[in-house]
């Protein structure tokens, strides 16, 4: 079986799938077989290249009459344009992974889980961070009892390519391009990321605490013609409340000046405690009841979770290994008609979240999830 592909986009999300596709057959030969078939886009010229550079057959400008000729969507746009073409792809039967968050607002996510309950096609969204072998194993580790209680999860998801107020506009930074800014694009992931971890023991986040703040209000249009407004946040931070009564922190900024992509959490539990940060990905750091401190430890061993296609022990795995894992899950989903996680669900899960922090923001309290 041969599963013909199309993306929405084909920008910085463009590069890392289609570098997905690509490694699948060396590295997972069990994977189903995929066909680069359409990509869409608004500017035919800047299409016709990119379909070259990633290996499309045929370009598209229409993602309407594109959906008649693919099996899976890949939906890379913007934010706003997560909604309308993945509900008409699903409503079609064409599976759908779509990048995060799952929408700009909490309304347009609740139609898109609609849409996936009511179809039978696979629907997707795209938390790659589930599939960092390290952080597959922590919520191993946490599932089987081996730090106990959970008792409180932090995460932080710190950039700093918006510190110079000189920085360009770009959608990022439309709130209805958008929908926010540091909160549903870094924030989403910790979110998310809580969910995974702590699993479905904790019942999910039940009330938080938010607060956002942009910093620079306009900034310069690349192409030099003046400036336009920020109406997005550029750093948020929030305190959740579990529903079993653990305590979490999350914060993102996209200001953080000597911060690259620095995504980190911790778990701290009755039995002991389990530390992770995205750029050292390939080390989990735990501490077990007794320990003084945290042991680091090294998950490059065949046995650890995806890392037997690749290399041998110590032989580090990247950022980009994580979409090579994902759309090998999705992709076998698709295929064999089976399972996958996160879905449109877990995507509306994560955006109720991101709702009941902005709303705590406006009104200063605490709100419910």
């Amino acid at each position: 079986m041969t599963l013909r592909v199309g993306f929405l986009g084909y920008g910085f999300m463009g590069d890392a799938h289609a570098n997905a596709l690509a490694r699948l057959p060396m590295f997972f030969p069990d994977a189903p077989d995929v066909e680069r078939g359409v990509l869409i886009g608004r500017d035919e010229s800047a299409l016709a290249a990119a379909a070259d550079r990633l290996g499309f057959e045929d370009t598209a400008t229409d993602w309407e009459a594109a959906l008649s000729d693919v099996d899976v969507l890949f939906n890379l746009a913007p934010n706003s344009l997560h909604a309308e073409p993945s509900i008409a792809a699903l409503d079609r039967g064409v599976h759908v992974l779509c990048e995060k968050p799952l929408a700009t607002d909490l309304d347009g996510a609740e139609e898109m889980a609609a849409a996936a309950s009511e179809s039978d096609a696979v629907a997707a969204v795209g938390f790659n961070y589930r599939y960092v072998p390290a952080l597959a194993h922590a919520r191993n580790l946490i599932a089987a009892g081996e730090i106990g209680e959970v008792r409180a999860f932090r995460g932080r998801y710190l950039q700093d390519w918006l510190a110079d107020p000189g920085a360009p506009w770009s959608w990022r930074l439309d709130a209805d391009l958008a929908g926010s800014g540091a909160l549903g694009d870094l924030g989403a992931h910790t979110v998310d990321l809580a969910r995974y971890l702590l699993g479905p023991d904790a019942g999910g986040v039940d009330r938080v605490s938010g607060h956002l703040r942009t910093f620079v209000d306009e900034r310069p249009v690349e192409d030099g013609s003046g400036t336009r407004a920020v109406t997005a946040d550029d750093a948020c931070s929030a305190q959740l409340a579990f529903e079993n009564g653990a305590t979490g922190t999350v914060e993102a900024s996209r200001v953080a000046r000597g911060h690259k992509n620095d995504h980190a959490i911790a778990v701290h539990g009755t039995d002991g405690s389990l530390r992770f940060a995205l750029e050292r990905l390939n080390e989990l750091e735990v501490c077990r009841a007794g320990d003084r401190g945290y042991e680091r430890v090294l998950v490059t061993e065949a046995s650890d979770p995806y890392v037997e296609a690749w290399w041998p022990p110590g032989h580090v795995l990247g950022w980009e290994h994580t979409f090579v894992h994902q759309d090998c899950e999705f992709l076998s989903a698709v295929a064999d008609e089976g399972a996958y996680a996160p879905t449109f669900e877990d995507g509306l899960a994560v955006q109720r979240v991101l709702d009941a922090v902005a709303r705590s923001d406006r009104s200063g309290e605490w709100v419910d999830v």
